[in-house]
C-alpha cells in the first residue's frame, strides 16, 4: 500500500530528449517540459486506480495486478498493457513501452521507456 496517496512531480530526467525520440513535435515539447504532473494513486489489494493530472488533460485507469488492461495514454487514446509487481515495482508492460513506478525512501520514482528512449520523474507524497 506504499503506492497510496497523493504524488507532486518535482523532477525529471531526460524528459526533453524523450519526447523528442518519440517524435513529438517541438510546440509541444516546449509546453510539456513546464508542466508538473500530479498522480493520485489508490491501492486496494492488487486493484488500482490512478488519476495522472497536468494543466491540459486529466488521465485515469484502473487495472490490476497479474491482468492486462485498457490503459489511457493521453488525448483519449487507449493501449493494452499488462501490470506486474516484481520486487516491490509497479510494472505496467505494453508491445511499445515499459513504465515502472517505485518508492524510494520518501520518493515515488517513475521511469518510462520506448524502445531506447527514457526518462525518469521523482515526486513526493503531498
Amino acid at each position: 500500500m506504499a503506492f497510496n496517496g497523493t504524488w507532486e512531480e518535482y523532477e525529471e530526467v531526460n524528459y526533453e530528449e524523450f519526447l523528442r525520440a518519440i517524435s513529438l513535435p517541438e510546440d509541444a515539447i516546449q509546453i510539456a517540459k513546464d508542466e508538473k504532473t500530479i498522480t493520485d494513486i489508490q491501492q486496494n489489494g492488487d486493484d488500482f486506480v490512478t488519476t495522472i493530472k497536468n494543466p491540459r488533460e486529466t488521465i485515469s485507469n484502473s487495472f490490476t495486478i497479474g491482468k492486462e488492461a485498457d490503459i489511457n495514454i493521453n488525448e483519449g487514446k487507449k493501449m493494452k498493457c499488462s501490470v506486474r509487481m516484481e520486487g516491490g515495482k509497479l510494472i505496467c508492460q505494453s508491445e511499445m513501452f515499459t513504465h515502472v513506478r517505485e518508492i524510494q525512501g520518501d520518493d515515488m520514482v517513475e521511469t518510462v521507456t520506448v524502445g531506447s528512449a527514457s526518462f525518469s520523474r521523482k515526486s513526493k507524497k503531498i
